[in-house]
């Protein structure tokens, strides 16, 4: 008798768990699972230790700490000219993978459909599946990602709920332009259905290309949920705050399920967010800065090699054009990566409903330190005689 409940049966383990296990394994340098490898900025870590020591060591509110929901409300004001009332629309939750499947599962009904753009980050269709949704995926081609007008418009129709926008997305790199979030907006008001916007890589965008969200587009402030977190943006994964914004009622519908998952996340981490969100816009130049150099790094390590990486105009990912290597498919180029040549890249194929869609792809994540690249460099040679 198995004693496992079927709506998790089927999920089996992330492939993040399963080719970081294979990294450990063979020693490898991991590109794969996308977490910094260097130090939090010390403004960070000294807010943490300050409220610590302020003893804001108890629960926080279950929506969140005030101080830090009033610096998110002036933050989406300051970048989007977004106006979000931080008592009713503003909801702190553990970190955006929650804030995700809160969302999810407060609004979507048995036999609701949801609109998934793939690849996807590997956590919307378990969501979506759990809350008895039905996903219906529209597929991101390379190397240009762009979307059709008319084939998006196809998967609309009277069970849609809520369609998922990633931008910047993961794994492409893409960058949703003004003129795709103006036609994802029309359609969402034609057929009424809601938006969820997970963006949180808005401060992680290359080549003077602009994050634009869709909660400031007309008409969407209304049927939007925001969501954004610390994580990406300063180098915190394992703080995970993260939160959403959203009119009243779709924020009191993802409160009724936050409140019996976690109720709440670590107060003094969040109340050192403050200082994070509070940050001048020097920081996220700054930001910008360092991340096009070590993108840039990566991108001329894996040509050098002969790989075909499709540069990203946002995240720290890199997807790569491995269709002409005589792979079996990803899964077994990834493998022979990792424990014949040192360095572990994901699968992509993972990401897609029809696994081959992603066959011919790997994903690097060049969010390590410069040390690290330099010796993922080195090691890649070795795609040269292997």
């Amino acid at each position: 008798m198995s004693y496992m409940a079927q709506r998790v049966a089927g999920f089996g383990t992330t492939i993040f768990t399963e080719m970081t296990a294979l990294a450990n394994e063979h020693q490898a340098i991991n590109l794969g699972q996308g977490f910094p490898d260097f130090a939090a900025p010390d403004f960070m870590k000294d807010a943490a230790i300050a409220a610590i020591e302020a003893d804001i060591n108890q629960y926080a509110p279950a929506n969140g700490r005030p101080r830090l929901r009033q610096a998110i409300a002036q933050k989406v004001q300051d970048f989007y000219a977004v106006e979000a009332n931080p008592d009713t629309e503003i909801t702190v939750l553990h970190g955006a993978t929650e804030a995700i499947f809160a969302t999810i599962l407060g609004l979507v009904n048995p036999g609701d459909e949801v609109i998934v753009f793939e690849p996807f980050y590997d956590s919307y269709v378990p969501a979506i599946q759990m809350a008895g949704g039905i996903p219906r995926f529209y597929t991101l081609r390379p190397p240009n990602w762009q979307i059709d007008a008319g084939e998006l418009a196809m998967l609309f129709n009277n069970k849609t709920k809520l369609i998922i926008v990633n931008t910047p997305h993961n794994p492409t790199g893409k960058v949703f332009t003004e003129i795709e979030l103006g036609l994802i907006a029309n359609l969402c008001q034609q057929h009424d259905v809601l938006a969820m916007t997970d963006e949180v890589y808005e401060h992680l965008v290359f080549d003077e290309q602009q994050h634009q969200t869709l909660i400031s587009l007309p008409g969407m402030a209304a049927r939007t949920i925001m969501i954004s977190s610390l994580g990406k943006t300063f180098s915190v994964t394992g703080w995970k705050i993260g939160w959403t914004v959203a009119p009243p009622e779709l924020t009191h519908a993802i409160f009724r399920a936050h409140q019996f998952m976690t109720f709440c996340g670590a107060a003094p981490l969040q109340e050192a967010a403050v200082t994070a969100v509070s940050q001048p816009p020097s920081f996220y130049h700054e930001l910008t800065e360092f991340y096009t150099s070590k993108r840039n790094f990566l991108l001329d390590a894996l040509k050098s090699v002969g790989l075909r990486p499709i540069a990203p105009h946002g995240t720290y990912f890199i997807m790569v054009d491995i269709s002409h290597l005589g792979f079996a498919n990803d899964v077994a180029f990834c493998r022979y990566l990792t424990s014949k040549i040192g360095v572990a890249a994901i699968p992509p194929s993972a990401f897609y409903h029809n696994p081959t869609d992603g066959a011919g792809l790997a994903r690097f994540a060049f969010c390590k330190e410069e040390k690290t690249l330099a010796a993922a460099a080195n090691r890649l040679q070795r795609l040269k005689t292997g």
